[in-house]
């Protein structure tokens, strides 16, 4: 009857139906819309299918399809695609395969080439579709094989971390944890207060109590990175048990990594800088370019570089602190890699914040000062000339750029002076070791300032031979004090690469102790103060400088027996380095043939008073070495005639 019902309703109609929703063709043609009727009583008048019903259909019929191929991938997956010939069907009439046996294979070879296509096609959408932004909910590991922190893994890993060699439930002796604690606390939460220190305290207590408690990822995750960082930092040799034991732990952290990095979250910043001190400590492991590159990138998601209009006062400082210890690794690992900072100081708009009080809220003033604010402040103070000297367009020199020098040297001057002499004695050989490598930095040939004048060679001169002094002690210490990393090594490179260049280009002046005119500047602008030294005899300077370039490969070979990049920064140090050692020690034993009668009187070129620096005489500078001439972009800057970032890529490093 229903089929008598179309074929009368089509012949009133004069058309034929074609099933089409809500009305057929014909009917639209025919202006028979309200009188077309569907298939069955389910379509009947007042009944009819709506469109997206249609397609909803449509949708269910396509994904019983894919399903139905899926499983037969999946069966077919279970067969073996590289059987070798000898193992498939053969005839018995002959020990040569069949026109069969050769079509099997090539189906089955075929089949493990559309698989391995697919797989490499579906982790690269994987990618594709992976939203960077660190608000997102997306990607969970319950429902998603690709998560935030497997792309970061991934992105920032070198060599794989070997897998854990205990379970989650076996703990290290309590006595060592408390040591490393202690450490760590001590010499890197001091620098970079990520969270209170008593937090680190509660959570070891916890980890260790009667009856564990059960402790989220992102708490798993920073107890054992703490005891990586502080274990890996005292370390001095790559086989010692220090560092062993950091590569434990660090194994142990990130079978939490999945929770503990999701984004949207603030542990998820402080989870990543964790990783990324420990980075700075095993180079060969990860890479801390990439991993403070997604940090920063959380950092700005999640809108840390903007103070709020409205926060809690102690919300609002522990919120500034957690900036500036990501601010502060961004600014040292970019100008360490000779690289561009992640974020501009243009765009950021955080006070800095105040010393962090006791448990109690109370201040202690006897408790020794808090050095993190004056490394925040002189990363800002880095930031502002390394930004604008050095990362900008090569045909955008600096106008009077002498005077803006030395206007940042007497920034970092003051800064100094500001230090309380409170601080500890390791944190304090730090910092003016930082403050001599800073010196230099900013004084070195760059794009917005290309020439040198023989004043700033001097300066250069003066200030590695401090730096080399101290970094050589630290280095052949007994023990590790403050947070020296792996980039200490690449700046006592490109200090002793400096030192190589100010020799090659000025060796007469700097070596026999000859006058050196100060450059002329702009009025109320003096220029960077020699360190003071007196009584220095002018063979001295010939015995200072040899020593210096020895004391330089004795400590990138001392740090070799900890990091395997450096023993690859010593042999590209002593290349460039030979010919000026040579020249050196030719100098030296004609001396000794030849003595004049000024071989042992003083010199006395300390540093200009402020009031005599404007009443001196000026002299024009000798040109620079041509060398110096070399534009230098913020992608490719070059130490005394060696590409670092290159050579540390060669070794499979950043």
């Amino acid at each position: 009857m229903l089929i008598l019902h179309l074929l009368s309703t089509g012949r009133s109609a004069k058309v034929k139906c074609d099933g089409k929703l809500p009305a057929c063709t014909a009917c639209e043609k025919a202006g028979r819309e309200n009188e077309c009727s569907a298939a069955n009583d389910q379509f009947a008048r007042g009944k009819e299918r709506s469109y997206v019903a249609a397609l909803e259909l449509r949708v269910e019929k396509l994904e019983r399809r894919l399903k139905h191929a899926r499983l037969r991938k999946a069966s077919v997956a279970f067969h073996d695609p590289d059987v070798p010939p000898s193992a498939l069907p053969s005839t018995h009439n002959s020990g040569r395969r069949d026109s069969l046996d050769e079509l099997t294979l090539m189906i089955r070879r075929k089949e493990a080439r559309t698989r391995e296509n697919s797989d490499v096609n579906a982790l690269v959408s994987d990618f594709g579709t992976l939203s960077i932004n660190a608000t997102t909910r997306d990607f969970e590991p319950e429902t998603a094989n690709m998560t935030f922190a497997r792309l970061v893994l991934a992105a920032s890993a070198n060599d794989p971390v070997p897998e854990p060699k205990d379970t989650e439930e076996e703990l290290p002796a309590r006595s060592m944890i408390d040591q490393i604690v202690e450490f760590y606390e001590a010499n890197i939460l001091s620098l970079y207060p990520l969270f209170e220190a008593v937090t680190i305290r509660r959570l070891v207590n916890r980890m260790y109590a009667d009856e564990p408690e059960d402790l989220r990822s992102w708490e798993y995750w920073m107890f054992w990175m703490v005891l990586a960082i502080g274990s890996t930092a005292q370390s001095q040799s790559k086989d010692d048990d220090h560092y062993l034991n950091g590569v434990e732990f660090v194994a142990r952290a990130l079978t939490h990594a999945d929770r503990a990095l999701t984004p949207g979250y603030t542990s998820q910043i402080q989870s990543l800088t964790l990783l990324t001190l420990y980075s700075m400590l095993d180079p060969v492991h990860f890479d801390s370019w990439h991993l403070i590159g997604f940090t920063c990138r959380s950092v700005i998601d999640l809108g840390f570089h903007k103070d709020p209009a409205w926060a809690e006062k102690k919300v609002l400082d522990a919120r500034r602190r957690l900036f500036y210890c990501v601010y502060a690794l961004d600014r040292a690992i970019s100008m360490v890699h000779a690289r561009a900072f992640a974020f501009y100081d243009e765009a950021v708009s955080v006070g800095l914040p105040k010393s962090p009080p006791l448990s109690d809220g109370s201040i202690d003033p006897q408790r020794p000062p808090d050095p993190s604010v004056p490394l925040f402040k002189l990363r800002q103070l880095q930031s502002a000339w390394y930004q604008r000297l050095f990362q900008c367009d090569p045909n955008d020199v600096v106008p009077d750029s002498l005077s803006y020098i030395w206007q940042k040297c007497f920034a970092m001057r003051q800064w100094n002076d500001s230090l309380s002499s409170k601080l500890s004695a390791s944190i304090r050989e730090m910092f003016e070791l930082e403050l001599h490598y800073s010196y230099v930095f900013c004084i070195a040939p760059s794009a917005g300032a290309p020439n040198l004048t023989d004043y700033q060679r001097l300066l250069i001169f003066e200030h590695v031979i401090d730096y080399i002094d101290g970094i050589f002690g630290v280095a052949h210490a007994s023990t590790n004090a403050a947070f020296y990393t792996y980039h200490d090594v690449l700046k006592v490179f490109f200090m002793g690469s400096q030192f190589v260049a100010v020799l090659r280009d000025a060796a007469d002046s700097l070596l026999n102790g000859l006058p050196i005119q100060v450059p002329r500047t702009a009025p109320g602008i003096f220029p960077a103060p020699l360190p003071q030294r007196f009584g220095v005899a002018p063979d001295d300077h010939l015995d200072r400088s040899i020593r210096c370039l020895e004391k330089t490969s004795a400590t990138l070979k001392r740090y070799g027996q900890r990091w395997q990049n450096a023993l690859m920064l010593l042999e590209s140090f002593e290349m460039i380095s030979g010919p000026v050692v040579e020249d050196l020690r030719q100098r030296k034993e004609m001396r000794r043939s030849t003595p004049t009668q000024n071989q042992h009187m003083l010199i006395s070129r300390p540093a200009l008073p402020e009031s005599q620096v404007q009443q001196s005489q000026y002299a024009p500078m000798g040109q620079p070495h041509p060398r110096m001439h070399a534009q230098q972009s913020s992608q490719d800057l070059r130490w005394a005639d060696a590409d670092v970032s290159r050579m540390i890529q060669r070794g499979g490093q950043i």
